[in-house]
């Protein structure tokens, strides 16, 4: 069975976690995350609202409607986890204890700036907690479909308002994965089936391509 592009980058992204790591997923496609850690690879997942020791998702009826994340979305919780209020929450995330943030983005430009919070004139939701992730998390990893109906949204600089300046370290779409560095962006690999013009074609930005570029495993 092929896997549709939310579950290549979500599996890729779940590599990039480490044993121990303290890991804050956003809302929406980061949260599918927490369905494909590495076998032996144990890592404590925050969710902003207030809880850690977040799980896989539940078995279909088997929901529980009072455990939810920061999204709205019924999760389960890991033997250990631990409840606390907003003010616990986000002392965590602004005093530098999260190890890894995996955030949705809008766009991302060359020198890792990020927006992923709002279209001008259209009704969505706020920001929620993406300023403080992007400022107060160790390596902030960008999970995102790599084009918008044929628009590119890794770009020269991004157009919308920003959530953060120069925060971003990794971005992981279903064609490519690539390394934010001071020297520019750096495409270290593509996916499956992709060939790099397909890259090139629905990106902006200027993309420097690695010695080392491989296929991308998942």
């Amino acid at each position: 069975m092929s896997m549709d592009a939310k579950e290549i980058i979500a599996r890729r992204i779940a590599k990039e976690l480490k044993d121990g790591d303290i890991v804050n997923l956003g809302i929406g496609l980061p949260t599918m995350v927490a369905n494909y850690l590495p076998e032996g690879v144990r890592v404590v997942l925050q969710s902003e609202n207030g809880f850690v020791g977040l799980g896989g998702a539940p078995d279909s009826g088997k929901e529980d409607q009072d455990l939810v994340n920061a999204g709205g979305q019924c999760v389960t919780i890991n033997a250990g986890g631990a409840f606390f209020d907003s003010a616990m929450s986000f002392g965590i995330i602004r005093g530098g204890h999260v190890d890894a943030t995996v955030l949705g983005a809008l766009e991302v430009d060359e020198t890792g700036n990020l927006a992923n919070y709002m279209i001008p004139g259209k009704m969505v939701p706020g920001m929620g907690g993406a300023m403080d992730l992007v400022s107060g998390a160790k390596r902030v990893i960008i999970g995102m479909i790599h084009s918008a109906k044929g628009s590119p949204k890794i770009l020269k600089r991004c157009n919308l308002p920003l959530t953060a300046a120069g925060q971003v370290n990794l971005i992981v779409t279903e064609k490519a994965v690539i390394d934010v560095t001071e020297e520019g962006l750096v495409l270290k690999e593509i996916g499956q089936g992709v060939s790099l013009e397909d890259i090139l074609k629905d990106t902006e930005a200027n993309l420097i391509i690695s010695e080392e570029l491989k296929i991308m495993e998942i």
